[in-house]
């Protein structure tokens, strides 16, 4: 490369490393936000591949432009010196987790790993485009295949994104989980009743005090994360207009139903959760619950 050429590709990185770092620590109100000393927080656990297809918001945006705007480094770094992928990566990996640190430690910013991910993916995509279109002599049609190159990198990187990023699952019954008493509902053979002049036919199960005073059903569900239970309330019709429900979630109640929470028949709960290890549900008086269980986020194939 020609002491010219390399003085203005060096210049252009200087520049473009500069507005990079103005974005990470100054940019977006972040002295503002560093005054509010709320703790450090550190992200460790990555969410998946961080881009999925298009979508018009912004965290879609954000997504995005974490990966492209280090795109850039992945072909000027090599253009001012010649380094194998192998030593590139490496040092650029080192050098994003420390400035992630220093935004953790000013608060400035967080720790996240979802960000060196997204920020090594584009400087992969650089790197990938420098070998196609800058790494031996430049041409017109080595500097368009180079630009086709990052964008199936990029639409690449969407793709598996989309493949392994969990998604809604199906609703469980409660009945598939280990029980820790020996209180179970009835999941057979299950009365049709009506609720507000509606009749019920409940379909995966049913819990009710069945003429005791009160009916404990225990559940663990090994620390679910991400979970939503589902469920019916109501009392039926033709009998005393009393009874409660309640949700009791690793020893903290977190849900009451009773004759003034009904809304009658198609009334479906559905209350989410970060996680959940114990569950207990514990059924007064004439209310029913039917059709409960329980949905999370798993992966395509599971």
């Amino acid at each position: 490369m020609e002491p010219k050429s390399r003085k203005v590709i060096l210049a252009g990185t200087i520049c473009y490393t500069i507005l990079i770092l103005f974005f990470m620590f100054l940019a977006f109100n972040r002295l503002d936000g560093a005054t509010s000393v709320d703790g450090y927080t550190f992200i460790l656990v990555p969410e998946g591949v961080p881009l999925k297809f298009p979508e018009l918001n912004y965290s879609w945006i954000v997504g995005f432009g974490n990966i492209a705007a280090f795109i850039p480094f992945g072909i000027l770094f090599p253009l001012l010196y010649r380094v194998r992928f192998g030593k590139f990566i490496s040092l650029f990996v080192l050098a994003i987790l420390v400035l992630e640190t220093i935004q953790a430690l000013t608060y400035l910013g967080s720790f996240d790993i979802n960000d060196v991910i997204s920020n090594t993916i584009g400087a992969a995509i650089g790197y990938v485009a420098y070998r196609v279109g800058f790494s031996s002599k430049i041409s017109y049609k080595k500097l368009m295949t180079s630009a086709l190159s990052i964008v199936v990198l990029i639409i690449g990187v969407m793709v598996v994104s989309e493949i392994i990023k969990k998604r809604e699952g199906p609703i469980q019954s409660l009945t598939v989980m280990k029980e820790m008493t020996g209180t179970t509902p009835m999941t057979e053979k299950l009365p049709s009743f009506t609720v507000a002049g509606e009749r019920i036919e409940p379909k995966m199960n049913m819990y009710s005090s069945e003429g005791e005073s009160t009916k404990t059903y225990n559940y663990i569900l090994g620390n679910k994360e991400n979970v939503w239970l589902s469920f019916y309330f109501g009392i039926p019709d033709n009998v005393n207009f009393k009874g409660e429900a309640k949700i009791i979630v690793d020893g903290q109640e977190v849900y009451q139903l009773n004759e003034q929470s009904s809304q009658g028949a198609e009334a479906l709960r559905e209350l989410p959760f970060n996680k959940v290890n114990e569950l207990t549900i514990i059924v007064s008086g004439n209310g029913k619950l039917w059709d409960v269980g329980i949905r999370g986020m798993q992966h395509w194939w599971e």
